[in-house]
């Protein structure tokens, strides 16, 4: 077994290459052993392995003494609602998400949902794995298995959101990614008036062989064409697309325009906040300003936070947060239970429209023009070294870019303002020209990632994202992500 499948929130490696079948066997025996659960909720998404995964987790658990609650196939999400639900001690997810049908893994959390991460646990359990300090001895009492039926339950909850029957003249383009969503928002939209005037990739599919490239990820440019084309095809109001897991979630407005997490974050605090008359609401450091504008205009306290669902929804617990969202298309809600979910924002962002009698691309217009973005730009290396040379050089070419410019407290990465006036830092006071930027490591993969944002100059966004890219790969970055407007 590799030990770098654990990551900073979850396991996560290519299938026969980074681990094999009988280590989620040994992983099942160590997190049973460590932390004692007596029931556990159990799992699986659409992958083709999954389901042989699911088996060998469940045998280790079983062996281990502790009981079963089987889910059978499930988004993300839905886990989060069971364990809550059904008031068991943890559970767990068989899933890698939105990789390549290569991978696989496992996402595991605690009572209430609460994340198992890095920094909760989840390197003790590969210790143990490793060390084989486990006695491996079958309980004196073997687990039991049970099956649950709690689709229905979570369906009314998720419309527990938004009256569905007042969201009507809406045509709706569904992109799945070959994952559980389309099955879910069929379910969701039964008997309302909302139309689905085209679906794509909705029927579960583990091979991903449809899917352009093999990978359901909404982000990746050849899977927004595809979406972009079926909203000009048939002239619907939005589309929406979600990964594999279903539980992030992408929108594009009535132009097939892809609409950037961090405008998606602003128009779903406002309404939040609006509704509840003050809150505390979170945001990664990746693009900020847009959300803080937001926010601020709406009463309510801006709170950055590190990148990552464990990180977030710790957070949102701590501070009874009433929101949170990520550029990378989670959103939280302290009504969810303080968990992300990738239905919820989509039948608020539906409501939204309908309260303000606008299209989705009129509701981001002014932010589109006010704070431009790049878009979260990727860049691979072949050593680690590497990736940290690419982070000093763009650490010591900061004072090449201008006299006024402030580094941020870190948070995520390196973060850094350059401001026309000095004394304007406040997002509500911001002058045109001003320009930021986020580079940080991924949590996940082998990646260095950079966001540029600008106030109101869409020119300079264009060029300090190139000029910064030039740099990243001079010294041996590889942009694996095409720039914004190279696909529009």
């Amino acid at each position: 077994m590799n030990r770098e499948i654990f990551r900073a929130y979850d396991i996560r490696g290519i299938y026969g290459i980074d681990f094999h079948p009988y280590d989620f066997y040994r992983i099942a025996r160590a997190f049973a052993s460590g932390f004692q659960p007596k029931t556990v909720a159990l799992g699986h998404d659409v992958r083709e392995s999954s389901p042989e995964l699911w088996q060998q987790v469940a045998e280790g658990l079983l062996d281990s003494g502790t009981n079963i609650l089987n889910l059978g196939q499930i988004s993300t999400d839905m886990l989060y609602f069971a364990v809550i639900d059904y008031q068991t001690d943890a559970g767990i997810i068989v899933s890698a998400s939105h990789n390549p049908r290569v991978y696989n893994g496992m996402k595991l959390v605690g009572q209430h949902a609460a994340p198992l991460s890095s920094e909760t646990g989840l390197m003790n359990i590969r210790d143990a794995v490793e060390d084989e300090i486990l006695s491996w001895q079958k309980s004196h009492r073997r687990g039991t298995l049970e099956s649950a039926e709690f689709l229905d339950n979570y369906l009314t909850h998720l419309r527990s959101f938004s009256n569905l029957q007042l969201l009507s003249g809406k045509r709706i383009v569904v992109n799945a990614n070959s994952g559980l969503a389309g099955q879910i928002v069929d379910h969701l939209l039964a008997e309302t008036p909302i139309q689905i005037c085209e679906r794509l990739f909705t029927e579960p599919d583990g091979t991903f062989s449809n899917i352009p490239a093999g990978r359901p990820d909404p982000l990746r440019p050849e899977n927004r064409a595809l979406t972009t084309e079926a909203v000009k095809r048939t002239g619907a109001d939005l589309a929406v697309a979600w990964d594999a897991d279903a539980d992030r979630c992408f929108f594009f407005d009535e132009n097939g325009e892809f609409i950037e997490g961090c405008y998606i974050t602003a128009l779903l605090a406002e309404k939040l906040l609006r509704e509840k008359g003050e809150g505390i609401v979170i945001y990664d450091p990746r693009a900020v300003w847009a959300v803080e504008d937001a926010i601020i205009k709406e009463n309510g306290t801006p709170l950055l936070n590190r990148c990552g669902h464990s990180f977030i929804k710790t957070r949102m617990q701590e501070t009874g947060a009433l929101f949170a969202g990520e550029a990378s298309g989670h959103y939280y809600f302290k009504d969810n239970f303080y968990t992300d979910n990738g239905m919820i924002p989509f039948l608020l962002i539906l409501e939204h429209l309908k309260e303000k009698e606008i299209s989705l691309a009129e509701s981001v217009d002014s932010l589109r023009s006010a704070y431009p973005v790049s878009g979260e730009i990727n860049f691979s290396f072949e050593t680690d070294s590497h990736l940290q040379d690419a982070m000093n050089v763009i650490r010591r070419g900061m004072h090449c870019c201008g006299d006024h410019f402030c580094i941020e407290k870190p948070v995520d990465g390196l973060s850094v303002r350059f401001l026309v006036n000095s004394h304007s830092s406040a997002c509500n006071n911001l002058e045109r020209g001003s320009w930021r930027f986020n580079l940080r490591e991924s949590n996940t993969e082998p990646l260095l990632r950079l966001n540029v944002e600008t106030v109101e100059n869409e020119n300079l966004l264009v060029e300090q994202t190139m000029r910064i890219s030039d740099e990243i790969e001079s010294v041996g970055g590889k942009r694996e992500t095409l720039f914004r407007w190279e696909q529009e």
